[in-house]
């Protein structure tokens, strides 16, 4: 189905571009949320005349994004979370929990469709990602995810954690102890 673009959608195309799209796309998404008019005479003379309007209200979006990138940059976004002997964590963190975090942390209000995460975090450490405020502002940011404050500050410090057994690395293991035993307990019967 071909559109005209009535804002910037990143990978798609800039105000004014007539691109083709799938129609669901188009349907579910980009009509409804009025991102794009169908292609059709009226309607490219009905943005001929809104033209300028829609550019001011996208610059308007960009200066108020250009705003917000030094509270995003500067926000702490730590998440203490539960995890395993291994690092691996009870669930994860996904673009939604970010993006919670952000107005928690730096009121600043972002949809999950505008943290560029890639795949939810599983485990503990720091990763790096990006906000886009809008589609010509992108903050990159770094997220710390531990299990306790002391965790974080140790990975803000750029320390790298280290999960395991600590007993076994304390104490050797005798292997040998138990099937001496196990022979003197054996009941006569079993033989």
């Amino acid at each position: 189905m071909k559109v005209i673009l009535t804002e910037k959608i990143t990978k798609l195309g800039n105000i004014g571009d007539t691109v083709d799209v799938k129609t669901g796309f188009a349907r579910n998404y980009l009509l409804p949320n009025n991102k794009a008019l169908r292609f059709c005479k009226e309607n490219v003379a009905l943005f001929e005349a809104k033209k300028a309007e829609l550019q001011a209200r996208q610059d308007a979006a960009r200066k108020t994004a250009e705003s917000h990138v030094d509270a995003v940059k500067n926000a702490k976004l730590y998440m203490i979370r539960q995890a395993g002997d291994t690092g691996q964590l009870y669930g994860s963190v996904s673009t939604r929990d970010i993006a919670r975090m952000l107005k928690d942390v730096a009121n600043v209000s972002v949809e999950s469709a505008q943290v560029m995460l890639g795949a939810p975090i599983k485990s503990v450490g720091a990763f790096d990602t990006q906000i886009a405020l809008h589609p010509d502002v992108i903050v990159p940011v770094k997220i710390y995810v531990a299990q306790s404050q002391d965790e974080i500050e140790a990975l803000v410090a750029g320390k790298v954690l280290t999960f395991g057994n600590k007993q076994a690395d304390s104490e050797p293991v005798v292997a040998d102890e138990k099937p001496a035993d196990a022979d003197a307990e054996k009941p006569a019967d079993a033989e």
